[in-house]
């Protein structure tokens, strides 16, 4: 059990020696294709604290990549999660249904954004809610054609990789991918692709929908456009609040289905239980997973009963899909979050990150933006302000520097240059100022 309170490294080396014993291990029979941020091995996590099999304790700022938001291990999941597998494990909810089911659902439609009759269907991953997303749109309207943004992120499976837009790592050498998905820009705004500045621009990469839906591709053939609020992998890049409305609008007027993908930020992450919640707008189709479950693989597709119900008996859902442990859990993970107003406590935790870092952008050259929203921030690393070249070569140093010193941070960004912080929602301050201090560090190091 973890009894510190912040962190410790006590061996003369990050990674410790049996961390790279089990490396080595890893190597000889783990797919290269699997990726990894650093080499140490886990024993135990609790709250925002991991610890390694070498007995170092470290600050988490990554999550599980959004995961913990209720922080690693609570103990009223980790509970639910025991009692649950005393009744039953596994019956699958397509052949012996089970309440779990039904009282999740209930509570996602309840809780998500939109003034409409809603229905719910559940997987494991968030790729595999993105792909029904899309099945379920083809199927409602009756046509093929999928939009997505550039920098986005959806999952390595083969829809979700086709609309995904970061070519290296996740699409080299997969094509064909697949047919009819087509991207517009996103709204980068520190990297305008329209040379604009954010609000004096007119929303400009919005109307570049608008034109494309009318000299390049016909609404006809579009059946949905899916967007990430904020782009996690794409470097955390925050879509403004009137581009997301112009999107939803044009995509209302054409009949294209709107689907908003909260794997990332969803479940208090944005400071709203949805982050839809931050930009007023009532999504078609959402698609959550990640925190959903504090760490246990659930996914959903929550959205418009009538769009929901299009596709037949046994055409979407799975064997696993809804597992009881994932549903216990994802019950416990609403109440918590309810109770404990985390979505409060992200407005917080991104209140102090974003003042800390923007003093920090003031001292450094290095430092080009610091953007997010609530508890999910990025910062985004240059060689020159003014000329903006991305400094992704420091984006290593930075991470094991202060993996060395005890804080677990990760990258992100289209170009590879992005910090990404996803603390859990239930790290302390003394924790959070702990990695704040020690990522500034690091910094004067450069």
């Amino acid at each position: 059990m973890i009894t510190e309170k912040n962190a410790k490294i006590i061996t003369l080396k990050v990674p410790g020696d049996k961390s790279l014993a089990l490396f080595d291990r890893r190597e000889n029979v783990v797919a290269r294709g699997i990726s990894y941020s650093n080499e140490v091995f886990v024993k135990e996590a609790k709250g925002a604290l991991i610890k390694d099999v070498d007995d170092n304790v470290y600050v988490d700022f990554a999550a599980g990549i959004g995961v913990a938001n209720v922080g690693h291990c609570p103990d009223e999941v980790v509970e639910v999660i025991k009692a649950q597998s005393e009744k039953f494990i596994h019956t699958s909810f397509n052949v012996n249904m089970y309440e779990l089911y039904i009282e999740m659902a209930e509570k996602l439609a309840a809780l998500s954004p939109g003034s409409f009759a809603k229905k719910v269907m559940f997987a494991n991953s968030g790729a595999e809610a993105v792909e029904n997303a899309i099945k379920i749109s083809r199927k409602y309207t009756g046509k093929t054609g999928v939009l997505s943004l550039e920098s986005a992120f959806h999952g390595r499976t083969f829809m979700a990789m086709s609309i995904t837009s970061k070519v290296m790592p996740y699409k080299d050498g997969f094509a064909p991918f697949a047919s009819d998905t087509y991207k517009i820009p996103s709204a980068y705004c520190y990297r305008c692709p329209f040379g604009s500045t954010y609000p004096n621009c007119g929303i400009a990469c919005a109307e570049k929908l608008r034109t494309v839906l009318k000299g390049e591709l016909s609404p006809s053939i579009i059946a949905a456009m899916i967007v990430e609020p904020v782009q996690g992998e794409g470097g955390v890049i925050v879509q403004p609040k009137e581009f997301l409305q112009a999107i939803s609008s044009i995509c209302k007027e054409n009949d294209i289905v709107f689907i908003m993908d909260e794997i990332q930020a969803g479940f208090a992450r944005t400071g709203k239980l949805f982050a839809s919640d931050n930009f007023d707008v009532q999504p078609d189709l959402i698609t959550v997973s990640k925190s959903i479950a504090a760490g246990v693989p659930l996914s959903a597709v929550i959205g418009k009963a009538n769009i929901i119900d299009a596709p037949i008996p046994g055409a979407i859902g799975g064997t696993f899909s809804g597992n009881p442990l994932a549903l216990a859990a994802g019950l416990k993970v609403l109440e918590i979050i309810e109770r404990d107003s985390l979505s409060k406590r992200a407005v917080e935790i991104g209140n102090i990150m974003k003042k800390r870092l923007n003093e920090m952008k003031e001292k450094y050259e290095i430092i080009g933006d610091v953007r997010g929203l609530g508890a999910m921030v990025g910062i985004e690393l240059v060689k020159n302000k003014k000329t903006k070249e991305p400094a992704k070569e420091y984006i290593k140093k930075i991470t094991d520097g202060c993996l060395a010193r005890g804080v677990i941070i990760i990258s992100s960004g289209i170009l590879g240059n992005v910090i990404r912080f996803l603390p859990p929602l239930v790290i302390t301050d003394d924790q959070l100022n702990y990695g704040l201090d020690t990522l500034e560090e690091v910094f004067k190091t450069l």
